[in-house]
């Protein structure tokens, strides 16, 4: 038996297990229970990219100071961010309060993206079959048939200044 033969089985073996092998990465955004609506759209803008992009996302409500007395705030951006990502995401971990933190899990949902894409196909098709559609441009012999018409017109405004 060889050995160097046996190794490099081995080792495109393990290449060929790497190659089908996905990374799960789980992107983090936090947010503030006072958060204002221009940093919470921005915010969740960029959560959605990740979850487009395929990653998950851990989303946390950091509490500070009395702000951990009122957690329904926390849970209620929460909830309004799993309802915006609704179509293309789903909660993996529902809203816990761990100490001053408050943590919720999207992952990318593949069958809702699937089925919104193929919602805006048709949606495209059918707005591309209702509009008009634009004329054929002019064939070479058209174009000369112009010229000609308008050389023939200047001819006879100058014969008849002339």
């Amino acid at each position: 038996m060889d050995w160097g033969k046996e190794k490099y089985k081995n080792a495109q073996r393990a290449k060929e297990s790497k190659k089908k092998s996905t990374r799960v990465v789980v992107k983090e955004m936090k947010y503030r229970p006072k958060i204002s609506s221009g940093d919470f759209e921005t915010k969740t803008r960029k959560v959605e990219k990740f979850l487009h992009d395929g990653h998950k996302v851990k989303i946390t409500i950091m509490f500070r100071g009395r702000e951990v007395t009122h957690p329904e705030l926390g849970r209620d951006i929460l909830d309004r961010i799993a309802e915006r990502t609704d179509d293309y995401a789903k909660v993996e971990a529902r809203p816990r309060l761990e100490s001053r933190n408050m943590t919720m899990v999207l992952g990318p949902d593949a069958k809702k993206a699937k089925e919104k894409k193929s919602e805006e196909k048709k949606e495209a098709a059918a707005a591309a079959a209702a509009a008009p559609e634009r004329p054929a441009p002019p064939t070479a012999e058209e174009v000369e048939a112009v010229k000609a018409q308008r050389a023939a017109a200047a001819a006879e405004s100058e014969s008849d200044n002339g």
